[in-house]
C-alpha cells in the first residue's frame, strides 16, 4: 500500500507542478518553479535549530548575534508582561533572559502555583507571539537579589538541615521533584520543538560559591532526561580564572558563558572564556552586561552613566559578540521577596530595596524616555539585523492627591485576628521562624519575668533580622499596652537597657522580630529567620516561650477601632510609660499600628499607574486592594515612593491599609505622585 501510494502522490504532484508552471502568467507573483520546490522541501525537510559551531551562534543555520535583556515575569504584574516586552523589542533586543524562582513556584512542600505573576508558560508564549528568543535560568539557585536565592524557604525548617547547592541526597531529591515539575513545562516550548527557548542555564554563577562537579553534572543529567540531549545548556560565572574553574563543567557538552563588570574590558575575558569551552564552541557572550547595579536600605541610589554602558556594549557587539544586558527593566520586588547580601560576615546584612529599578533603561514603571534607554538603543541599532520599532511612550501616570488614613488597631490589639490560636507555638527556646510555619514577615516572641526594682540589660546575640521590644504588666488589660524599650538589629545587635516597671504581676516580654528578606548570594546563604539564639536577661537565659506567626492576609477586614477607644488607649499607653517605667530617659510613642484609608477612581480611563509617597512615615509594609506593593522605609531611604501598578487598581473605591511598625506620619496621610524618589535617608548610614 506504502508504494502504491507514493506512485499515485508522485503523479499528482507532477501535474500540480505543471498547473503553477501554466498559470505564471496570470500570477506574476509567484516565485519561480525551482525557489518553489525548495521552499517546499524546506517546510517538510528542516525544523528550527539553534546550533554553536565556528566560535558563532547559529539559528537556522544562519549566523546570530544575541542581543538580549533580562526581564523577571515575577517582578512585573502580568497585565504588563507584553508592555515591557514591547518596550525591551523597541530597545532593539531579540531574546529574553529570565530566572525562574523556584519559591515562587513552590511556596509549600508539594504545593505547586504556575497561575497570575507564577503563569511561567504564558509569559514564554507571550516572548514568543512578539518574536523574542528566550534564555532560561531555572537554578535551582538564581541569586537574582530574590529571598533565598530563589530556594523556597521551607527548606530551612528541614532537620537536619540540608546542604544548599551540593550533592547532598537530601538536596538533589529536592531539585528532581522540582525540575521533574518544572522542566517538562520548558520541554514544549524549546525553540527545536517550535517554541522561543533557545538555552537552559545550569545552576548560576557556582563559581563564587563552590567546587563541587559532582552536584553540576547530576543537574546536567537531570536536565537532559527532561530536555533531550539536543538542548544548548550553559553556565554563566565572573570572568576570571578562579571562577571559571570552579563553575564550569567541562566534559559535558555545556557552555561557559560569563560575566563581568561594564568597566572591564570583554575581549581579554572573552580569550579566558575560551579555555574552558571546547574548540569551537566559544561564541563570545556575556550573559550579564550590567546596565546599572542594584540599592540595599541605607546607600545612595546606584546609578551608572549612560553613554559609558553604551560604549561598553559597542566594544562587544562591534566584533560580533553578544551581550544580555542586566537588566533590561528590572521591575519590582513586590511582597515579602526581596533579597539581600552580606559583607565582611553574617552580621554585615545590606538588604535590598523594595524597587528593582536597577537603573535599567526601561525604569520601575516602564519608562523609556531616559538617557540610558536611548544611548543603548542607538548602538543596538547599528548591530541588529533586523529594523528596531520606534521609541513608545511613557505609560500615563495619574496623581489621587493626598489618601486619609485612620488607626484602626494596634497591632497587639489585633493579635486575635491576625494569628489564630492553634498557630501559637510553646516551647522552652524561642525558635526560628521556618521551625513554626513562619516563612515572612513578623513572628511576635512573648515571654515573661519577675519585676526588679532596677532596670535590667536585654540582649539577644542573634536575631535576623530586626527585633522591637515590649514590656508590659501581665495583669493589666493582659499586657495588651505594652511600652516600647528598643530595637535590636542583627547589623548591630547592641543590648538594651530595660526600665525597672512598678508592677505586682510578672513582666511581659514581648519580641516583634522581621524578616527583611533572606540573603541570596555568599556563603551565608542558609539564612534561617527571627530568635535564633538565647534571650539573654541580667545575665540569664530568659525561657518559656510563646510564639506567634502574623498573618498579614485580607487585612482590609479589620474592623476599625472605634476613635474614642483609639484615645483612651493612647492615653492608657502614655500614662503606662509614664508612670510604670522608672528611670528611662527615652520614652517614645513607637507602637506598629494598622492605618486604613481609601481613594476613589471615577472612571475606567482615570486607572493608571501612580506612586504612593511615604513621606514622614518611619518603616512598614503597604497594601492596595490586598495586593502586598512591599516594605517602605523612607527614615532609612533611599526609597521614598512605592509603585502602584495600575492593574491592581479598579474604577470605585480603592483601599489602602500600612502596617507601620514604627511612628505613621502625624497628619495620618499618604500621597499619590506621578514619579519615583529615591532620595529619603541620611545617605550616610549603610547598612
Amino acid at each position: 500500500m506504502g508504494k502504491n501510494w507514493t506512485k499515485t502522490a508522485s503523479v499528482v504532484f507532477f501535474f500540480l507542478l505543471l498547473t503553477v508552471v501554466s498559470l505564471g502568467d496570470y500570477f506574476p507573483s509567484l516565485p519561480p518553479l525551482s525557489e518553489f520546490s525548495l521552499d517546499l522541501q524546506n517546510s517538510v525537510i528542516r525544523s528550527p535549530t539553534f546550533d554553536i559551531a565556528d566560535d558563532k551562534l547559529w539559528k537556522d543555520g544562519q549566523p546570530f548575534q544575541i542581543i538580549g535583556g533580562d526581564l523577571h515575569y515575577f517582578r512585573v504584574v502580568p497585565e504588563y508582561w507584553e508592555d515591557r516586552l514591547l518596550r525591551a523589542k523597541a530597545l532593539g533586543l531579540n531574546t529574553i533572559q529570565t530566572y525562574v524562582p523556584w519559591n515562587l513556584h513552590e511556596p509549600e512542600a508539594g504545593k505547586w502555583v504556575f497561575e497570575g505573576i507564577a503563569d511561567l508558560e504564558l509569559f514564554l508564549k507571550t516572548c514568543h507571539k512578539l518574536g523574542f528568543l528566550v534564555m532560561l535560568r531555572p537554578g535551582p539557585y538564581i541569586c537574582a537579589e530574590w529571598d533565598f536565592g530563589g530556594f523556597p524557604a521551607w527548606m530551612l525548617s528541614i532537620e537536619p538541615a540540608v546542604r544548599l547547592r551540593s550533592s547532598d541526597p537530601a538536596f538533589l531529591e529536592l531539585v528532581e521533584n522540582w525540575w521533574g515539575i518544572l522542566l517538562p513545562k520548558v520541554a514544549s516550548l524549546l525553540y527545536s520543538n517550535g517554541g522561543p527557548v533557545i538555552m537552559v542555564q545550569i545552576e548560576n554563577e557556582f563559581g563564587s560559591y563552590a567546587d563541587d562537579k559532582s552536584y553540576l553534572h547530576h543537574l546536567v543529567t537531570l536536565a537532559r532526561k527532561h530536555l533531550g540531549s539536543d538542548t544548548i545548556l550553559y553556565t554563566t560565572d565572573g570572568g576570571s580564572r578562579d571562577t571559571l574553574e570552579k563553575g564550569t563543567i567541562p566534559g559535558a557538552n555545556v557552555f561557559a558563558a560569563v560575566d563581568f563588570s561594564t568597566g572591564d574590558d570583554p575581549w581579554p575575558i572573552f580569550k579566558l572564556q575560551q579555555e574552558f569551552n571546547a574548540p569551537g564552541r566559544s561564541p563570545p557572550l556575556s550573559a550579564e552586561f550590567y546596565t546599572g547595579w542594584l540599592t540595599h536600605w541605607g546607600e545612595k541610589i546606584a546609578e551608572t552613566n549612560a553613554a559609558v554602558a553604551a560604549n561598553f556594549l559597542e566594544s562587544i557587539l562591534s566584533r560580533n559578540g553578544s551581550a544580555v544586558l542586566y537588566m533590561a527593566h528590572g521591575g519590582t520586588n513586590f511582597g515579602f521577596l526581596n533579597g539581600a547580601n552580606t559583607g565582611v560576615d553574617d552580621s554585615d546584612y545590606k538588604a535590598d530595596l523594595t524597587s528593582y529599578d536597577y537603573d535599567a533603561p526601561i525604569k520601575e514603571s516602564g519608562d523609556v524616555d531616559n538617557a540610558k534607554f536611548k544611548a543603548l538603543r542607538r548602538v543596538i541599532k547599528r548591530y541588529s539585523s533586523v529594523s528596531v520599532p520606534s521609541i513608545p511612550s511613557n505609560n500615563e501616570r495619574q496623581v489621587y492627591g493626598k489618601i486619609k488614613v485612620e488607626k484602626v488597631a494596634s497591632l497587639f490589639d489585633a493579635m486575635d485576628t491576625l494569628c489564630d490560636p492553634v498557630n501559637v507555638i510553646e516551647s522552652g527556646n524561642p525558635l526560628p521562624m521556618e521551625s513554626v510555619g513562619q516563612m515572612f514577615g513578623l513572628l511576635l516572641y512573648v515571654s515573661e519575668y519577675s519585676a526588679k526594682e532596677k532596670g535590667s540589660i536585654l540582649s539577644i546575640p542573634k536575631v535576623h533580622d530586626r527585633a522591637q521590644v515590649f514590656v508590659s504588666c501581665t495583669s493589666e488589660n493582659n499586657g495588651r499596652n505594652p511600652a516600647y524599650v528598643g530595637t535590636i538589629e542583627r547589623w548591630s545587635n547592641l543590648a538594651l537597657e530595660v526600665p525597672s516597671i512598678a508592677c505586682v504581676s510578672k513582666i511581659r516580654l514581648a519580641v516583634l522580630v522581621e524578616n527583611m528578606g533572606r540573603l541570596n548570594y555568599g556563603s551565608y546563604i542558609y539564612d534561617r529567620k527571627g530568635i535564633l539564639s538565647d534571650v539573654i536577661l541580667d545575665g540569664k537565659v530568659v525561657y518559656g516561650w510563646k510564639m506567634f506567626p502574623i498573618s498579614l492576609q485580607n487585612l482590609n477586614k479589620l474592623s476599625n477601632v472605634n476613635p474614642i477607644v483609639q484615645v483612651s488607649d493612647a492615653m492608657a499607653a502614655k500614662s503606662f510609660s509614664l508612670k510604670r517605667l522608672k528611670d528611662h530617659s527615652m520614652i517614645t510613642s513607637t507602637m506598629p499600628g494598622f492605618y486604613k484609608g481609601s481613594f476613589k477612581i471615577d472612571t475606567i480611563n482615570q486607572v493608571k499607574d501612580t506612586f504612593l509617597s511615604f513621606s514622614g512615615w518611619s518603616k512598614g509594609i503597604a497594601f492596595v486592594n490586598d495586593f502586598n506593593l512591599g516594605r517602605f522605609w523612607p527614615s532609612r531611604g533611599p526609597q521614598c515612593n512605592l509603585y502602584v501598578p495600575a492593574p491592581i487598581l479598579r474604577q470605585g473605591e480603592n483601599i489602602l491599609v500600612i502596617l507601620e511598625l514604627e511612628t505613621p506620619n502625624t497628619e495620618l496621610f499618604v500621597s499619590s505622585v506621578d514619579q519615583p524618589d529615591f532620595t529619603c535617608g541620611s545617605k550616610l548610614h549603610q547598612l
